[in-house]
């Protein structure tokens, strides 16, 4: 009787037609360590079934010498154009949230994109943003004026922190802080939000003060880590460092065994690395305050991302002016493999809209990137762990306070149909500095909420099966 019950499962499954099959190929689920070939049944956007066994589905899929895992999670990602996710579904990403910088208004974000996105979506409550509204700072995406040079004042303070309340009541799925962009704010205005933060159980995503791609000094930034890990153990909040490799530069090792250190005394602390040697960012942002004389050579690493030019004193006091983003090439490999390799990471882009061919390769490539160079060709990292760094890790960060994000990043009954499908022998990057608008190769089959969006290597025309990934409301 108990071998018929256990069969009972599989035997329904057998007995059933689904809308789709994906059929015999190698499936990896880092939740249950499972690497097999497997047929997988899916009905009504989520899996319906896992089988040994044939299955019958209304559309089947033939998924033999392919790797079949859970669509892949991008906790960092900037896209406010929904056009610029083709190039992220393509490179396998199922789901991409902005919770770095985030939004000051979380209902009308995702408002303009409700029934319009490829990929699932969410953004964070942002600090930034709340602070730039509260103090009338000028600046279009990042701090330029006040909310990046001026301490908030008592009644400011109290301002940033009802609308940051406000937006955690709203759903946000996390809180976003870019204390790098806002240097003048202090510490106590740092851990008031801290604090919100572990009210509503949201997870802290912080770009580190004192570090940045533009910034030198080592100090700085173990300073900056220091502060928010503090924050972290001092009001109980999850913190989540972003881009080890770019915030960490020289000190990428010392962050990292930090960070490892805290986890080891029970702080909720993790973090994230993307696989390119540069980094980008605002040119007029507060980041570059002091690079009005530097030395020829620091210009030189900078790339004005409209032309493609390195940029001397002149070019970057004129491009300052304007405002625009710039790649700046800072970093080296070294660095970034050990930070990518690191069992301590997940997986994320800080990616942003690529518009007339210009941008960073991060926004198009990171995830075959990732796939194709260090896993593939160095055999440096095991596939199950690129993959669970891909998809497991980035939806354990937010799943205390999004429990949707329960059913993501797994392969298993009930689990939502986000799944990509690529063939381990070709997943690579084509995305280059001068040329960021380059699809991902190697990714066959994309499936969001079980509907297609990449069917035989191609984009599926009109799919936007995108939904909201959003904390319930209170």
């Amino acid at each position: 009787m108990r071998i018929l019950f256990l069969l009972l499962p599989a035997l329904l499954a057998q007995s059933q037609t689904f809308d789709t099959v994906i059929a015999g190929g190698r499936v990896l689920d880092p939740e249950s360590n499972l690497d097999a070939p497997r047929y997988i049944g899916i009905n009504g956007g989520k899996i319906a079934a896992v089988s040994q066994s044939p299955l019958t589905g209304r559309a089947t899929i033939d998924a033999r010498g392919l790797v079949v895992c859970p669509g892949f999670i991008d906790l960092h990602w900037h896209g406010q154009d929904p056009e610029t996710g083709r190039y992220q579904v393509m490179d396998g990403v199922t789901s991409a949230l902005e919770l770095e910088v985030g939004t000051a208004d979380i209902d009308a974000w995702y408002a303009a994109r409700a029934g319009k996105s490829i990929l699932n979506y969410g953004a964070s409550i942002g600090h930034a943003p709340v602070r730039m509204a509260v103090m009338h700072d000028p600046g279009s995406f990042l701090p330029a004026g006040p909310a990046a040079h001026r301490a908030a004042t008592a009644v400011e303070i109290e301002q940033i922190k009802k609308l940051v309340e406000e937006g955690l009541r709203r759903g946000a799925p996390a809180m976003g802080i870019g204390a790098a962009y806002t240097d003048a704010a202090t510490y106590w205005e740092i851990l008031e939000m801290f604090r919100l933060a572990a009210k509503y159980h949201a997870s802290v995503h912080v770009h580190i003060r004192g570090a940045s791609s533009a910034a030198l000094a080592s100090t700085d930034r173990i300073r900056g880590l220091s502060e928010v890990i503090a924050a972290s153990a001092v009001t109980g909040a999850p913190l989540h460092v972003v881009h080890v490799n770019s915030s960490g530069q020289d000190a990428t090792a010392q962050m990292l065994e930090i960070i490892s250190e805290a986890r080891s005394r029970g702080l909720d602390v993790t973090t994230e690395a993307y696989p390119y040697t540069a980094g980008s960012t605002r040119i007029e942002s507060a980041v570059f305050d002091s690079w009005m004389d530097r030395a020829p050579e620091d210009y030189q690493r900078v790339q004005w991302t409209a032309t493609g030019e390195r940029l001397t004193r002149e070019t970057f006091l004129k491009y300052r002016k304007i405002g625009g983003n710039v790649i700046i090439h800072s970093n080296t490999e070294e660095r970034v493999r050990l930070a990518i390799l690191s069992p301590l990471t997940l997986i994320a882009s800080d990616g942003f809209d690529i518009k007339n061919n210009t941008g960073h390769p991060r926004s198009s490539g990171t995830f075959s990137r990732v796939l194709s160079r260090y896993v593939r060709q160095e055999h440096a990292l095991p596939l199950m762990d690129a993959i669970r760094k891909m998809t497991l890790m980035p939806a354990i960060r937010l799943q205390t306070r999004v429990p949707q994000m329960r059913d993501k990043g797994r392969i298993r009954v009930g689990a939502d149909a986000d799944i990509t499908v690529f063939d381990p022998d070709r997943i690579t990057d084509h995305s280059t500095y001068e040329n960021p608008a380059q699809f991902s190769e190697g990714v066959r089959f994309v499936f969001i909420g079980g509907r297609l969006t990449v069917r035989g290597g191609k984009l599926v025309p009109g799919a936007h099966p995108g939904q909201p990934i959003r904390a319930p409301l209170r």
